[in-house]
């Protein structure tokens, strides 16, 4: 099993990635932490807890994590994952809570108690991160790795350049690609091409209470393009478990933080600046058929987790 640090901001795509990593038998997770981004961390915090609930893992340690930015104002995407961040499906009533100590605390606890260096998975801004960094930078040597959903080589979903998670908290980011620790850099470079189809999702929606809570997720889900919905976050765990599905190119990446560019991810592609360093791999591609049948395929393992909990 793989153990990880998990921090989130559920939101719909979170929500179906964290599903996943709930209930896969090679993935452990050590703690779930939330951040602002999609809604508020309040409700970031109180979707984490659902989603314990509901797959009966309940003691998968959350913790609540920073409700702003670095610096800049806090500006939610509610106007894509609805005012609570999960809407379209009644989760059971949360009867447990967030750990008392706050997400970088939990996060420096877990690091400093683990046996090896551990990954961190992130899929919402990086916040979280960028603080653990700052306060903790004796503990880098435990983190393995950072697999960040966020970025762009080709675009934005902000602004002609920028990508949300990135765009939210650009000094975090640039704390966050600095900080020497191995980074997969996962953006809209693939998350846009790994589209589940209209009909994929109609289908998911009889293949159990799993396919079902995650059908009426998907279909409140503001975020489309042509030829289905793009399930972001959803490439952070597929990469952990199935990288040979990615094209990786390593770059020296980083990260605008004023102006009208703000919350770009620049990288030396042409070795122009960056005299050869690398400090990101960086997701250029993806085999999106077998990304799309893969995520099938984790509809029943989702189920037979639940079916075995009873």
């Amino acid at each position: 099993m793989t153990p990880i640090i998990l921090d989130m901001d559920p939101g719909i795509d979170d929500a179906v990635a964290l599903s996943i990593a709930l209930t896969n038998p090679a993935i452990d997770i050590k703690l779930l932490t939330s951040v602002a981004g999609n809604v508020s961390v309040d409700k970031t915090t109180i979707n984490l807890l659902k989603l314990t609930t509901f797959f009966k893992q309940t003691q998968v340690p959350v913790a609540r994590g920073a409700a702003s930015p670095l610096q800049k104002e806090f500006v939610d995407a509610s106007y894509i994952h609805g005012v609570s961040g999960m809407p379209g499906y009644e989760f059971p009533t949360v009867t447990t809570q967030a750990l008392t100590i706050d997400a970088v605390s939990a996060m420096a606890k877990v690091l400093s108690e683990a046996p090896e260096p551990m990954t961190i998975v992130a899929t919402g801004s990086y916040t979280n991160i960028a603080l653990l960094i700052q306060k903790h930078p004796d503990l880098l040597n435990k983190i393995k790795q950072f697999v960040l959903m966020g970025g762009s080589l080709s675009g934005g979903n902000v602004s002609s350049v920028a990508e949300f998670n990135i765009f939210t908290d650009p000094d975090a980011a640039k704390i966050v690609f600095k900080s020497g620790v191995p980074i997969v850099m996962i953006g809209l470079d693939v998350t846009l091409k790994a589209l589940l189809s209209l009909h994929t999702i109609d289908a998911v929606a009889s293949l159990g209470e799993a396919g079902k809570m995650l059908h009426q997720l998907m279909t409140a889900y503001g975020d489309s393009e042509p030829g289905g919905k793009p399930m972001h976050d959803v490439n952070t765990i597929c990469y952990l478990l199935k990288p040979e599905f990615y094209t990786i190119k390593d770059y020296w990446v980083d990260i605008i933080t004023e102006g009208p560019a703000a919350g770009a991810t620049i990288a030396d592609t042409q070795n122009r600046w960056s005299d050869g360093k690398i400090n990101a791999k960086v997701a250029v591609d993806i085999d999106t058929e077998t990304f799309e049948k893969w995520f099938i395929e984790q509809i029943p393992v989702m189920n037979q987790y639940l079916e075995s909990t009873v």
